[in-house]
């Protein structure tokens, strides 16, 4: 990154920039269904409305009930081409496709899912600054997978052959190495980073400076199975109470 590049991300506008496709083959819908009798897309709206460090909102979607939602909270629509919003299309390419679109100069991107209905307070906060702090290219969060260890994991054969996924010797939970998964709660990227596209490296966009914070394990829920939608709305249910009833997320 030039010098020039660092001055405009340390002083740069943030973009947040939603990405929620219409389809999904785990829990169809999904984006549009209601949580807490507000479509799912409506709580990352609230988190990206509720960060500091964020300019401007906007969401990406093919979806017409997750715009009206989106408009309805008086944030900015782009649709996505067809192309963009198959299972198969990636990340970054929707995002850059919504950055074009919006005509917005913000030399920091930042992406929220609009399945993540869940996610601690501050967070998008936290990662823009480190990523202006850091001169970094990308910040994403992350949590501990707990019992789903990667050294715990194994491989099963055609007859039910069972060999370790990486091979070691721990027995315990607690003698385990420290490891870390993406968790979904939130990426933000310089924009040149993102623009970075290098055939057959589908992370090229975060960058060669790759930084992360951690989540408390369970902190963010990411839409995936209906069992999810059951766990955010206790979590949900929960916040609300702690703040006196008020819709907090």
């Amino acid at each position: 990154m030039s010098r020039a590049d660092e001055r405009s991300v340390s002083t740069g506008r943030a973009l947040a920039v939603i990405i929620g496709r219409a389809g999904s083959k785990g829990v169809p819908g999904k984006n549009a269904r209601p949580l807490l009798g507000r479509p799912l897309v409506c709580h990352t709206i609230d988190h990206a409305l509720a960060a500091s460090e964020v300019d401007r909102v906007i969401v990406s979607t093919d979806g017409d009930a997750i715009a009206d939602a989106a408009r309805s909270m008086d944030v900015e629509v782009f649709s996505r081409p067809a192309e963009l919003a198959s299972d198969t299309a990636t990340v970054d390419s929707a995002a850059r496709h919504a950055v074009a679109a919006s005509g917005s100069r913000a030399s920091i991107i930042v992406i929220l899912y609009a399945n993540v209905p869940v996610r601690p307070d501050g967070l998008i906060d936290r990662a823009v600054r480190l990523l202006r702090e850091s001169g970094a290219d990308s910040v994403q969060s992350y949590e501990r997978p707990g019992k789903y260890h990667p050294y715990w994991m194994v491989r099963l054969g055609e007859r039910g052959e069972v060999t370790q996924w990486q091979p070691n010797t721990i027995y315990r939970r607690q003698d385990l190495p420290p490891a870390f998964m993406p968790d979904g709660g939130v990426i933000a990227v310089t924009r040149a980073s993102l623009e970075t596209v290098i055939e057959g490296e589908p992370h090229a966009f975060l960058g060669g400076d790759r930084r992360g914070i951690e989540n408390p394990q369970g902190s963010v829920i990411d839409i995936d199975h209906p069992v999810d939608f059951l766990v955010a709305e206790a979590l949900l249910r929960e916040r609300n109470a702690a703040a006196g009833g008020k819709n907090h997320t």
